[in-house]
């Protein structure tokens, strides 16, 4: 019989060999879709219009992540909250922090461009969330560092909320290794479709 650490070690591993070809496959998709984040935005506003004062969070890309930048600016204006992830330490829970259009980022962990602090700090209501692949039941491969996850299982304890995978059409995966630390995304939001999660 496998111990259940013995399972979470055989996942750790699955996921880091993953990563790397994951990443790879990002970064052809950025290099080959220039104008995405026009059309991702339009996929989005064809799919949700959030209610006035919703707070969401976003994040600033890096790398070759999506650029959302045109769609936090357009939910800004169509009166949302937006607020930005912050690190705040190992194994912690992201703060989110609000931003506006007059608001200087600064560079925090890992090359992220986060407001400063000082700023109000918020508690999203939908969350857009980065990642490196995902799979047809809502699992996406993150980085590593398991702050989403610990940040949606906090969050979903304490009210509904909404998290939409942000992602390339082709990101997806056969199946992303998972265990019962992976929060699952209730939809994927890509530039050509939207995947709904059932309960």
């Amino acid at each position: 019989m496998i111990s259940p650490s013995d399972e979470n070690a055989a996942v750790a591993l699955d996921k880091a060999a993953l990563r790397k070809t994951a990443a790879q496959r990002r970064d052809a998709l950025a290099c080959a879709s220039p104008d995405i984040a026009e059309r991702f935005k339009n996929q989005f506003f064809d799919t949700w219009t959030p209610p006035v004062g919703t707070v969401v969070s976003a994040f600033w890309p890096i790398r070759s992540e999506l650029d959302l930048r045109p769609l936090i600016h357009a939910l800004y204006d169509r009166g949302c909250t937006i607020a930005l992830p912050v690190v705040m330490g190992r194994l912690t829970a992201l703060e989110f922090r609000q931003w506006s259009p007059d608001t200087r980022l600064e560079i925090g962990q890992f090359g992220v461009a986060t407001p400063p602090s000082g700023v109000p700090v918020l508690e999203p209501d939908w969350l857009l969330v980065p990642l490196l692949a995902f799979d047809a039941r809502g699992y996406r491969l993150g980085y590593g560092g398991g702050f989403y996850d610990i940040t949606l299982a906090g969050l979903r304890a304490r009210k509904e909320v909404l998290a939409i995978g942000a992602a390339y059409d082709g990101q997806e995966v056969a199946a992303v290794p998972s265990d019962a630390n992976d929060a699952r995304l209730d939809a994927i939001l890509t530039e050509q479709r939207v995947l709904i999660m059932e309960p």
